[in-house]
């Protein structure tokens, strides 16, 4: 299947590791350029060039920090300068610290609702007119599937991560005229360094072993396993193609069956 994806132009959104980093290694098989971005920009060069020499892609690295308005803006600028806009913006922010929401400081709700909304939602309208300009253009949301199903110990993202994928809703009501879409989907339990950290959290506050705490969980998963970076990459390449022309104001779950609900 040709996904129509050759020569349009991507910027992802934490890429250099995990989900995002999948996404982008998708995105540039299929023929896209993309801009790789990390909050650490010795390791988004690094990325970019990896992505580069396996797939002959174009890859363009950048640093940018998403607690920083300022950090944003400078993105922009430098996007608009070396990709002059782009058809697609998957908006992936990193995730907040684990607990529980109790006890959450009004600090910390502010600091982290940069990263996971407005920052997101900065970058967005920034290329949106482009989008709308050229009768083509697509936006995804990498949310969690606390969104319809709060995971226990994540309160903040489970809170502040429903505010964009509402967003993104609202918005694909608006753009989908433009022929634009926009979409949110929702991770389960991929295999990365953030469920990693997750797990060993859970030990460490559970007092259980670290393979116990994985075998409890796969078993919460009528998979019976936790799901791979590509698996959850090739869906979310999909959505983003040519061929999700008429799919938007969706939400895409990738949990191997873990959300019980029927919705969302």
């Amino acid at each position: 299947m040709d996904l129509g994806l050759t020569n349009k132009r991507a910027l992802v959104l934490g890429s250099t590791r995990g989900i995002g980093r999948g996404i982008a290694e998708v995105l540039a098989r299929e023929g896209a350029s993309v801009a790789i971005c990390g909050r650490n920009a010795e390791d988004a060069r690094k990325v970019a060039e990896e992505i580069s020499g396996d797939t002959g892609a174009i890859a363009r690295s950048y640093g940018v920090d998403l607690t920083d308005q300022a950090s944003v803006a400078t993105l922009i600028d430098a996007c608009k300068k070396d990709f002059n806009g782009f058809d697609i913006v998957i908006n992936n922010g990193g995730g907040p610290p684990p607990g529980g929401v109790a006890d959450v400081a009004m600090e910390v709700w502010e600091a982290q609702y940069r990263p996971l909304f407005l920052s997101q939602v900065q970058v967005t309208n920034a290329f949106l007119p482009g989008m709308r300009e050229r009768g083509w253009g697509r936006i995804l949301v990498t949310a969690s599937s606390g969104t319809v199903q709060p995971i226990p110990h994540l309160g903040i993202s489970n809170t502040l991560r429903v505010a964009l994928t509402n967003w993104a809703k609202t918005l694909a009501g608006e753009v989908a005229a433009d022929g634009v879409t926009v979409n949110s989907i929702l991770p389960g339990r991929i295999h990365t360094a953030r469920v990693d950290s997750i797990d060993v959290n859970a030990s460490n506050t559970q007092n259980k072993d670290i393979e116990q705490i994985r075998a409890e969980s796969r078993a919460t998963i009528p998979a019976n396993r936790y799901g791979t970076v590509d698996e959850f990459a090739k869906v979310a390449v999909f959505l983003v193609s040519d061929c999700a022309s008429y799919v938007t104001g969706t939400v895409t779950r990738v949990d191997g069956g873990f959300i019980k609900g029927v919705d969302g």
